[in-house]
């Protein structure tokens, strides 16, 4: 049996953190296609340029909006928008955040609120949606990582934690997913110029365009294969980077990003007890 991918004449494709960023760019790209797309961000950040960019598209873009760590309303947001739209036949899990995490600066809150959104945030909405997939015995999930997952970067120790995490939750859901007719995806982009990126305290090799990176996973939805990355010319350079021995991936990364000549930027009085 060919696994399913999703089509635009089945249902709808739900995307979370769709306000901005390549989230916002794939609701085009996806509505272009002919999706009803509906989109979920936070309340505060509403997506009315992004309806308005998209009415004359062959698809159209509905706004859901939601807290993604919210357990309980993220149900709730799945249920409304099966009764709005119809069934929900690709789910696009991109809803994430990024805190630097130097090790001289570590805080308990940074981890919690990155896994909270970056982890949790897809599990909130993964299993409310994949049930209803398992009764059609149909459906698409992609999740959005990232290749920092490889291995460990300066001040990724949170996100990238949590895209390691995702990673697994892909390989590990996959051995049942087939059986139920369920395709998903782990997406590992490189670096992408969006607001979030704007964070990074690191060089962006091979930066990449929002609309170029919407458009290469717009491909590799519809390819389907398991693990789409890209630029490929980093992020596969970064897979085999990732098989050498560990001192010399640290040595590379720490040469590569100037971070062995990088001060420590920390306050020298004891905590209080």
């Amino acid at each position: 049996m060919t696994l399913y991918r999703a089509n635009p004449k089945h249902g709808v494709a739900w995307i979370t953190g769709g306000s901005s960023g390549i989230g916002r760019s794939l609701a085009k790209d996806l509505a272009s296609q002919g999706f009803a797309v509906a989109v979920t961000a936070l309340d505060d950040d509403p997506i009315d340029t992004l309806i308005v960019e998209t009415a004359q598209m062959p698809g159209h873009v509905t706004a859901f909006p939601c807290d993604v760590t919210d357990e309980k309303r993220m149900a709730k947001t799945v249920a409304a928008i099966e009764k709005e739209l119809g069934p929900i036949v690709l789910a696009v899990f991109n809803a994430g955040n990024y805190i630097a995490t130097p090790g001289e600066d570590l805080k308990i809150r940074d981890f919690r609120q990155s896994f909270e959104v970056n982890y949790f945030g897809i599990i909130n909405g993964l299993v409310p949606v994949v049930e209803r997939m398992r009764i059609r015995a149909r459906g698409h999930v992609v999740l959005v990582g990232s290749v920092t997952a490889y291995f460990g970067w300066p001040t990724t120790a949170a996100y990238g934690g949590t895209k390691a995490a995702i990673n697994i939750l892909a390989e590990s859901l996959k051995y049942d997913f087939d059986k139920m007719n369920v395709r998903i995806q782990v997406m590992n982009p490189g670096f992408i110029d969006t607001p979030l990126t704007e964070k990074n305290m690191l060089p962006m090799p091979g930066l990449m365009p929002v609309n170029r990176a919407s458009r290469r996973m717009a491909r590799g939805i519809k390819s389907g294969g398991f693990e789409v990355t890209f630029p490929r010319r980093l992020s596969w350079g970064l897979k085999l980077l990732s098989l050498l021995p560990r001192s010399f991936c640290h040595w590379f990364i720490s040469t590569a990003t100037r971070w062995q000549g990088r001060p420590l930027n920390f306050d020298r009085k004891p905590p209080s007890e």
